[in-house]
């Protein structure tokens, strides 16, 4: 069931974010598109509860139930970033403003961003590990919910990885190829 519920977070979170940039740029409701996208962290509060309260209930925590702590911790360190993303694109397709920038490919820009994604990876992996150990706090079954400690120790193995390539870049930059070697 908690399963179906990511998936269903997933597309909620998407139509709140479509409608309020839709209410903002096509119908011009500033104020109504500004509350749809306030309806996002709403998604992810409900998520948590209905898992705690899945696991209340006698669940095996599961991959499930873990995946909904990622997915919280994901959407509130990535959420400002995709919709920021999301509004640059609508406000230039419906409301003729400037063509959004591509990402930077080389050199210390590129750089950067690697390394903000990252802080962004570390934030979504504390938020997303405070709330797996909360809900193996709150549940209080230590069988019934070590697969969450262990989805967490994984998580960070992910998050090391992520951080060696990240920070390569800061390294190593990537440099354009020069016209020569073409």
């Amino acid at each position: 069931m908690i399963g179906w519920l990511i998936v269903a977070g997933e597309v909620a979170f998407w139509v709140f974010v479509l409608a309020g940039l839709f209410a903002r740029y096509v119908l011009r409701k500033e104020k109504l598109g500004t509350l749809l996208l306030l309806g996002t962290p709403i998604i992810d509060l409900l998520l948590i509860v209905f898992t705690v309260i899945d696991l209340q209930n006698g669940t095996p925590a599961g991959t499930f139930h873990g995946l909904a702590a990622i997915y919280v911790g994901a959407t509130v360190a990535f959420g400002r970033s995709i919709i920021a993303w999301a509004d640059a694109r609508f406000l230039y397709w419906f409301a003729n403003g400037p063509k959004p920038a591509g990402k930077p490919k080389y050199g210390k820009t590129r750089a950067r961003r690697e390394r903000l994604g990252w802080y962004k990876h570390l934030l979504a992996w504390a938020l997303g590990s405070a709330l797996l150990y909360g809900m193996i706090f709150f549940v209080d079954n230590p069988e019934q919910t070590k697969p969450l400690q262990q989805m967490s120790n994984v998580w960070f193995v992910i998050l090391i990885v992520d951080f060696a390539v990240s920070f390569s870049y800061t390294l190593w930059p990537k440099q354009a190829k020069s016209a020569a070697s073409d």
